[in-house]
């Protein structure tokens, strides 16, 4: 079988196809998976359609042994090479750019092993590793690694226990703004040619508030204007409108959530709101972040507005039917970035 223009050889092919149906029996989606690897969609779905019967499993995919030459690098080595990509940057080996290429890869295993690779080797070693080309996060440089280690070790924790002995709720709180003009996502095109999306010639803005819950729950506010100290206390008075158990709400350091009027306000409910502040430059911490992701990628808000429509209403139609979907909301709390909050 070929990929990119490039021939496999069995045993490639045999590790790539018991790796990717262990990827999505893990819980990852087949065409994630099989696009890491370089090969059309279809393709997973016909290995899954080969493992299902009595009797047959992951066998089903072995290959016959090749009569190719032998792999340069031993298990040991490719392990090693593993090791020096997962979590490092080619800056700590002496390279002068900050992102892992197949030439760089090369460059490395030829100066520590004495052996000179093709492109296409690398690239075949990278994936039987279960390593993929990918678009990396960007992390503010400002960011603390011993206060966001804190948190997660210790802080947030000994909230939770906190609130888990007062019977209180635990919150996550996040702002984010929408325009009618922004396009989200991506569009196929002509290679050369950039395509054009139409939006709106009237501009619209719009600013939301959420608070997301391990165990589901969700809320959120729309809000004109820049947040200031005196509109995050109306919104966090909606927040607690009606409520009745006591509420832990994980807010960042943005100054208006500082101000003297919001620390007046949460003094004044008598511990029935306490709000605790996430690291600074840590954002991936909050799963509510991942609430506007899937907000501004997915659904509604990839629609241009028609004629007369109102943004403010379909943001809020959108996060109504976020707010409907429990299990979606939970799923946010799945995210690995997350995985250091658990469910009360």
């Amino acid at each position: 079988m070929k990929r990119d223009g490039r021939q496999l050889d069995h045993r490639t092919l045999e590790e790539i196809r018991m790796m990717a149906l262990e990827r999505v029996r893990e819980g990852e989606k087949p065409s994630a998976v099989v696009e890491s690897y370089g090969f059309h969609r279809s393709v997973i779905y016909r290995w899954m359609r080969t493992v299902k019967g009595r009797g047959k499993g992951l066998r089903a995919l072995a290959s016959r042994k090749g009569t190719g030459r032998p792999k340069k690098l031993t298990p040991a080595q490719e392990r090693q090479v593993f090791r020096w990509i997962n979590g490092k940057n080619p800056l700590q080996y002496g390279f002068d750019f900050g992102l892992w290429t197949r030439q760089i890869v090369r460059e490395l295993v030829e100066r520590e092993f004495g052996v000179r690779l093709s492109l296409a080797s690398i690239g075949g070693m990278l994936a039987r590793l279960g390593l993929s080309a990918q678009k990396p996060l960007q992390r503010a440089y400002q960011r603390d690694p011993e206060a966001i280690e804190r948190w997660q070790r210790d802080t947030y924790p000994a909230i939770a226990r906190r609130a888990k002995r007062e019977k209180a709720d635990v919150y996550f709180w996040d702002e984010s703004g929408f325009r009618a003009d922004a396009v989200q996502g991506t569009t196929w095109g002509v290679k050369g040619e950039t395509p054009v999306v139409q939006t709106p010639g009237q501009r619209q803005s719009i600013g939301a508030a959420s608070a997301v819950s391990a165990k589901g729950a969700f809320w959120f506010a729309t809000y004109k204007g820049a947040l200031s100290g005196e509109l995050f206390v109306d919104l966090l008075k909606k927040l607690m409108y009606r409520r009745k158990k006591a509420l832990h709400l994980i807010v960042d350091g943005l100054p208006a959530h500082k101000k003297a009027v919001v620390k007046d306000y949460v003094a004044s409910t008598q511990g029935k709101l306490t709000l605790h502040f996430l690291p600074g430059y840590a954002p991936d911490l909050n799963p509510d972040e991942l609430v506007w992701s899937h907000a501004k990628r997915t659904g509604n808000a990839r629609r241009p507005l028609r004629a007369g429509e109102k943004l403010e209403d379909r943001v809020r139609t959108q996060l109504a039917d976020i707010g409907n979907r429990p299990a979606l909301v939970r799923s946010f709390f799945k995210h690995p970035d997350v995985a250091y909050i658990s469910d009360l």
